[in-house]
C-alpha cells in the first residue's frame, strides 16, 4: 500500500514541478530539458519503490502512476479549470505585428522561436504575422494577415 501512496504524491509531484518549470514550445525543448524531465522521472520512481526493487513493485508503481494519469485526464476533461491548472491556456505571444515581452518571458520564447513557426508556415516576414500562440500543447500557432 506504501508503494501506490508514493505513487501518487509522485506523480502529482511530477505535475507540480513541470507545470512550475513553465512550458516551452515542444519542439523547443532542449537536451537539457529532456534531461531534466527524465531525470526527475526517475528520482520519484526510486523515491517511490523505497526499498523493495521487485518486479511486483515495480509494476504496481507503473499501473498506478498510469491510474493516476487516466484520473487526471479525465478529471481535465470533464472541468476545464482543472485542465486549465494543469496544462496552462494558451499564451498570445505576438498581437497585431507587436511582441508580448512579458507572455513570452513566462514561456521562455524568444522571437527567433516564433519566427521560426512562421516560416514554416510561410510567412517570411513579421508583417505577414498576425499573431503568434503559444498552445497548451506546446506548439506555436500563427495567424497570418489577410493582406
Amino acid at each position: 500500500m506504501t508503494t501506490v501512496v508514493h505513487a501518487i504524491a509522485g506523480y502529482f509531484f511530477m505535475l507540480l514541478v513541470l507545470r512550475v518549470l513553465a512550458r516551452r514550445p515542444g519542439s523547443q525543448m532542449t537536451p537539457s530539458d529532456f534531461v531534466l524531465v527524465f531525470l526527475i522521472g526517475g528520482v520519484v520512481l526510486l523515491a517511490t519503490m523505497e526499498n523493495d526493487r521487485s518486479e511486483t513493485n515495480a509494476v504496481l508503481t507503473v499501473i498506478t502512476v498510469g491510474i493516476c494519469h487516466r484520473i487526471v485526464s479525465h478529471l481535465k476533461q470533464r472541468f476545464p479549470r482543472v485542465g486549465a491548472l494543469i496544462d496552462g491556456t494558451p499564451l498570445v505571444l505576438l498581437k497585431d505585428g507587436k511582441w508580448q515581452t512579458e507572455a513570452m518571458g513566462k514561456a521562455h520564447v524568444t522571437d527567433d522561436d516564433v519566427m521560426a513557426a512562421a516560416r514554416s508556415k510561410g510567412a517570411k516576414t513579421l508583417s505577414q504575422v498576425k499573431y503568434a500562440i503559444l498552445e497548451r500543447n506546446g506548439g506555436i500557432s500563427i495567424i497570418k494577415n489577410n493582406g
